[in-house]
């Protein structure tokens, strides 16, 4: 009851916070400009931790430290009588050191490469610290803040599962912070396959040949039965192409190929199943057509999660309804999968909204960040602010 009534008046403060949180809008700025300017591939995200973690000291925060993998985090205590909270974002971008990483910044917007995937969501949970002592607010609980590593394409979320397998304190539940899109509440994780599709065929063919076709038609043989794979509507289940790359002239057929896909369900054992059927699909292809086809497998997800009536979907609900966010229900393949792998209750939430995600014109909107409560009419920006006005 004490708990409830804890957090009621809390829930009456969210309108004055705006305000008192003013005079911290430029160092969540900075953070995620800075964070946005530093290169952060995949396995190489050590720029980016060093950062975080000069970030943690200079918050005075306890327990500051780099796994093996990486991965760096810190502790905030509670007050006591309270369990352990962690706040993850994942660090590491779709980008590599060799392009330009400067951002871009304008009265309404933040742009460049990662910004909103995830430089802004990292800013949010190193800011975290200053924000809560800003407000006054101490919580009861342990606060683990974690910049996770590994975590896109082919890290397959090895950073945060390496760092739930040997913390020695299990969360008593979990926040994964992405930099968009505002509204996002994911409170459960799909079943997923990622994979590519590798066609090569035959170096010592006569590639001149008018009859030769070359690989990419393989392939879009293989796109084409992949296609007419029956999935339900109900339970939802998609097969997603995400990109094709082959060739180099106009003239000349590959001789490789390669098909990067995903498939998803809600449903335990669907994707699977879709899985051996593609697999059947290449067989044959290679059977048919005297190619070499194969499928690797990057990432694996299980279905799961918790219940939208859970008290940690309960209690960000009011809180959205509170600052006049509409929350946009979706299940994750993110993060909180592998909190779901462990038992840990976990949702993931977003910070404002972007466009462009993964392309050189990344970008994200400032002022939903700093979100306007209007009690009257709920959140002013929110209701008149747009991408390209």
């Amino acid at each position: 009851m004490q708990d409830e009534q804890q957090f009621s008046a809390l829930l009456s403060q969210l309108s004055g916070y705006r305000s008192q949180l003013s005079g911290l809008r430029e160092l969540v700025l900075a953070n995620a400009i800075m964070l946005g300017e530093i290169p952060a591939p995949l396995f190489g995200e050590d720029k980016a931790t060093a950062f975080i973690r000069d970030r943690f000291m200079e918050s005075a925060l306890e327990h500051i430290s780099l796994d093996e993998v990486g991965n760096v985090s810190a502790v905030l205590p509670g007050s006591g009588g309270g369990g352990t909270i962690l706040v993850a974002a994942h660090v590491d971008k779709v980008w590599d050191g060799s392009i330009d990483h400067s951002v871009t910044v304008s009265p309404e917007l933040l742009k460049g490469p990662g910004i909103a995937d995830n430089s802004i969501g990292v800013a949010a949970m190193v800011s975290l610290p200053e924000i809560l002592r800003h407000l006054g607010i101490q919580l009861k609980s342990d606060l683990i803040l974690l910049g996770t590593t590994r975590s896109m394409g082919r890290g397959d979320l090895a950073g945060l599962r390496f760092f739930v397998e040997n913390v020695q304190r299990t969360p008593d539940c979990a926040v994964c912070v992405e930099g968009v899109q505002l509204g996002r509440l994911s409170y459960s994780s799909l079943g997923m396959v990622r994979g590519d599709i590798y066609v090569r065929t035959p170096e010592e063919r006569d590639w001149l040949s008018y009859n030769n076709k070359g690989a990419i038609v393989a392939l879009n043989r293989i796109i084409d039965r992949i296609l007419a794979i029956e999935t339900p509507r109900q339970p939802e289940t998609s097969i997603i192409l995400g990109s094709v790359m082959a060739g180099t002239a106009y003239n000349v057929p590959p001789t490789k190929a390669t098909l990067r896909f995903e498939v998803r369900s809600e449903q335990r054992g669907m994707v699977a199943r879709i899985v051996d059927r593609i697999t059947e699909i290449i067989e044959q292809i290679n059977a048919e057509d005297g190619v070499h086809a194969e499928l690797s497998v990057i990432a694996r997800r299980k279905p799961g999660g918790i219940e939208f009536s859970h008290p940690l979907v309960k209690s960000t609900r009011k809180i959205m309804e509170r600052l006049a966010i509409k929350p946009k229900v979706a299940p994750s393949t993110s993060e909180l999968s592998t909190f779901v792998d462990k038992g840990i209750s976990a949702i993931t939430l977003g910070i404002t909204r972007g466009e462009g995600k993964h392309s050189l014109d990344e970008c994200a909107a400032i002022e939903p960040i700093f979100y306007r409560f209007d009690p009257a009419g709920g959140c002013s920006s929110g209701n008149r602010w747009r991408i390209g006005q």
